[in-house]
């Protein structure tokens, strides 16, 4: 059986969902999500923030963990949806359930930890961010005490190996490979076609980066907006890019695929033989693994256009 999915929500999560009423003043094409990683006492005042905001909908994951009363806040904001994952998640899982529930063409992704004021996507923004039709628009992020974050990410490649460059340098309409913890204005269909996060890779980091380079290879763009502005209240998360077991499905995914113009993605058989030596698997688990992604890509063949040597030659350019 193949271990990587092949289409979006391919795993269904049990779930509690409460509330989620029609708002009565929606202005924009936008639904935002919030990701809940702990009881901050401003929740019930974010939430209500939201609510006041226009946007189509406001999907709220929560954390399984019976530190709040879901009922008497749904009560206080009934057209906020409520969601509780009833099992182990990853922030990647969330999303997709909370991307899956929204009505609206794009997303804004948010998480509990940033601060949140009135009329943080403002209407006329949100019409002419849509208007684009691209995958995902990423924010300027500051830290707590206003320091500008980096938030330009560029692929790079050293002696045969992939890594990235980041640059808190922003110009309006930039490319960036991949949103910043996430956050970001994602459109709904064709996160969708990309198939959304990837739940068996457990690393955050590179279950952001294998949607961000995927949606890339696949013909699809991540730009960063000046006028999107998000400061976070807490402290900024640090990403960890130590390559774990998941790495390896990111890197089989994203980086093992070679494009030929009249054949789509492939991944060459021989090919084999440098994964298993770089892998720290055994024979047969790298075996298993390099199959399925192998079996993939060769389903999605026609999907990529472009991989990864030449998307950074690309990004140079």
């Amino acid at each position: 059986m193949n271990t990587i999915p092949l289409i979006f929500n391919e795993r269904q999560i049990n779930r509690t969902v409460i509330g989620g009423r029609a708002p009565s003043e929606k202005k924009m094409d936008v639904s935002a999500v919030l990701l809940n990683s702990n009881a901050s006492r401003f929740h019930a005042q974010t939430l209500e923030t939201l609510s006041k905001c226009g946007f189509a909908s406001v999907v709220s994951i929560e954390p399984n963990s019976g530190s709040c009363n879901i009922e008497e806040l749904s009560r206080r904001i009934p057209s906020v949806q409520f969601v509780v994952p009833l099992e182990a998640v990853t922030d990647g899982d969330m999303i997709n359930i909370g991307i899956g529930e929204a009505p609206s063409s794009y997303v804004l992704v948010l998480r509990d930890s940033l601060y949140i004021p009135q009329g943080i996507l403002q209407p006329h923004l949100a019409e002419n961010l849509v208007k684009t039709g691209t995958y995902c628009i990423a924010p300027r992020l500051l830290d707590a005490e206003k320091k500008a974050l980096p938030v330009s990410f560029t692929p790079e490649a050293s002696r045969g190996k992939f890594f990235v460059s980041q640059s808190a340098v922003v110009k309006d309409g930039m490319h960036t490979l991949y949103p910043f913890d996430y956050i970001g204005l994602y459109n709904k269909p064709k996160f969708i076609r990309l198939g959304g996060f990837d739940y068996t890779i457990t690393s955050p980091y590179y279950q952001n980066l294998d949607l961000a380079l995927r949606s890339w290879l696949w013909g699809e763009e991540t730009c960063l907006s000046t006028s999107m502005l998000f400061s976070y209240g807490e402290r900024v998360p640090i990403e960890d890019t130590t390559a774990d077991l998941t790495y390896l499905q990111f890197y089989l995914k994203n980086l093992a695929p070679r494009f030929k113009s009249d054949s789509g993605g492939t991944i060459a058989p021989l090919s084999f033989f440098n994964f298993l030596a770089h892998s720290s698997c055994g024979f047969f688990e790298a075996k298993r693994r390099f199959s399925d992604a192998k079996k993939w890509v060769h389903t999605n063949r026609a999907r990529f256009h472009t991989d990864a040597k030449h998307l950074i030659e690309a990004w140079r350019e």
